[in-house]
C-alpha cells in the first residue's frame, strides 16, 4: 500500500513538470513584475554607462517593432540576478524589445507565438514554391496569399496577442509575411476618446495600456468614418 501512495505522488510530480508552457502559471500571467524588473535594471545599465542601452545590434532593415531587442548578456548577473521567466531566453514566450529608445525608453514585448506562426506558415508554402504567389491586392503592397495554389483548405491566419481573435496573414512584394491588426484596431477605435486624423499611424493604440507590440504590421491609419485602414504612401 505504502509503494501504491508512493507511485501516486511521484506520477502527480511528474506530471506537473510536463504540462504544456501555455498551462504553466508564469505564461498565464501577464508578466508586468519582470517588466518592471527589466526596466530597473536598464536604468541602472544607462546610469553607469553615461546613457548606453543594452541592445542587440540590428540594421535598419528590421521593422519597427523589432528594431531594438535587449541583450541580456549585457544585464546579467551584474543589474539583473536572473532572466525574466517569460523570455524566451528562459523558455518563454516574449521577447523583450526597446521602444522610443531615443526619448523615454521602454520595455516591450514580442508575442514570439506570432513569429512562430509565420515561420511554420513560411515553411509550409515554401514547400511547393520558391516564390510565394501574390494574390488579390488589398492595400499599398499588400496582397492576399493565394493560399488553394498551396492545397490551403482556408486562408492562414495567427491567433491576435490582444483579442485571441484569427487575424490574417498578408504578403508584400518582398515577401515578407504582414499580419493584419485591424480586428483588433477597430475594437480599440471603439473605446479610445482620441480623435484622430487620417494620416496618423494609429498602431500605438494597441500596446497604449498593454506591452505586447503589434509584430509584423504595416503603417494603418482612420478613415472620415474613424475606421482603420492601411495607411497609403500619400499619408
Amino acid at each position: 500500500m505504502r509503494k501504491m501512495i508512493l507511485l501516486v505522488v511521484v506520477s502527480l510530480l511528474l506530471s506537473g513538470c510536463m504540462y504544456p508552457k501555455e498551462e504553466l502559471a508564469e505564461n498565464q500571467v501577464a508578466p508586468q513584475d519582470q517588466l518592471n524588473m527589466v526596466q530597473q535594471a536598464i536604468t541602472n545599465y544607462q546610469k553607469d554607462t553615461g546613457g548606453l542601452l543594452p541592445l542587440k545590434d540590428r540594421d535598419a532593415s528590421y521593422e519597427l517593432y523589432l528594431k531594438h531587442p535587449i541583450d541580456f548578456g549585457k544585464l546579467k548577473p551584474k543589474y539583473l540576478s536572473q532572466l525574466p521567466g517569460s523570455s524566451f531566453e528562459m523558455g518563454g514566450y516574449y521577447q523583450y524589445v526597446m521602444m522610443d529608445v531615443d526619448t523615454h525608453p521602454k520595455v516591450m514585448l514580442i508575442d514570439l507565438r506570432t513569429s512562430e506562426a509565420l515561420k511554420n506558415l513560411r515553411i509550409r508554402l515554401e514547400t511547393r514554391s520558391d516564390e510565394l504567389a501574390l494574390g488579390k491586392k488589398i492595400g499599398p503592397n499588400i496582397y492576399e496569399i493565394d493560399y488553394k495554389k498551396y492545397g490551403l483548405k482556408s486562408y492562414p491566419t495567427v491567433k491576435s496577442p490582444y483579442s485571441g481573435e484569427a487575424l490574417p496573414i498578408y504578403i508584400n512584394g518582398g515577401n515578407d509575411f504582414k499580419i493584419d491588426y485591424r480586428i483588433d484596431l477597430a475594437r480599440a477605435l471603439s473605446k479610445d476618446k482620441r480623435k484622430y486624423k487620417t494620416g496618423d499611424d494609429i498602431r500605438s493604440i494597441l500596446y497604449k495600456d498593454n506591452p505586447i507590440l503589434p509584430a509584423y504590421s504595416v503603417p494603418y491609419t482612420v478613415n472620415d468614418k474613424n475606421e482603420p485602414v492601411f495607411k497609403t504612401v500619400q499619408h
